[in-house]
């Protein structure tokens, strides 16, 4: 059985290979990212299957095949490619271009795409951090520290921000923790769970949350 590759299916494989991090996902997960009833996720993960873009069992979860991975990688490489086009070439902040790449990463050609990267000096990352899938589906995937786990008192510089919630990127655009800003951890309290962080010539508080969404490495000297 084939399945057509719809908007839909390809939502689903992307969402499964962002938060792939395990074996396989649970279905309730893949229901809770989505926004969507388990019983559908259940139908659809039936359907993938016998398609051969995942494998699923049961009470176990699913993980991708990968004939579903480069699928899943190249919407992936699509969405970032847009994300990345709307604030360089069409002055878009940074925290409203996920909403527009949701829906264009469904309508847009592999011809266009391929102009964008070209136009945009083959990138790497998106405006958030994020890898970019290259052509042929590979993603390299850095393990970067966030705020919770980086050396204290050292300069870093911010390259990732996890978190696409428009609220969150003004706030951490606002504060200083958007990629390519030094930044400096100067305490962690466990017990209040808040990250103290010098960016620029103020200190900020954090939550452990938040601190976890903001991906560091060491600044170049």
């Amino acid at each position: 059985m084939t399945v057509r590759a719809s908007s839909t299916v390809e939502d689903y494989l992307k969402c499964i290979f962002r938060a792939e991090h395990e074996a396989r996902q649970p279905m309730g997960r893949i229901a809770a990212l989505l926004e969507v009833a388990p019983a559908s996720v259940t139908a659809m993960m039936k359907t993938l299957a016998e398609s051969g873009l995942i494998a699923y069992e049961p009470y176990s979860g699913v993980r991708l095949e990968p004939a579903g991975r480069k699928l899943a990688a190249h919407v992936l490489r699509r969405h970032r490619l847009v994300e990345l086009f709307l604030v360089n070439a069409m002055g878009f902040d940074w925290s409203e271009v996920h909403s527009e790449a949701e829906l264009l990463e469904h309508a847009v050609s592999e011809r266009m795409i391929e102009r964008m990267d070209e136009m945009l000096g083959h990138p790497s990352v998106d405006p958030h951090g994020d890898p970019i899938p290259s052509a042929d589906g590979h993603i390299e995937i850095v393990d970067h520290p966030s705020l919770l786990k980086c050396p204290l008192n050292c300069t870093v510089e911010v390259v990732r921000v996890t978190d696409q919630d428009a609220e969150f990127l003004r706030f951490a655009d606002r504060e200083g923790l958007a990629p390519g800003r030094s930044v400096e951890v100067a305490a962690r309290d466990e017990t209040a769970g808040s990250v103290a962080v010098i960016s620029g010539t103020r200190q900020l508080s954090l939550g452990f949350p938040a601190a976890s969404k903001v991906l560091v490495r060491e600044a170049p000297s």
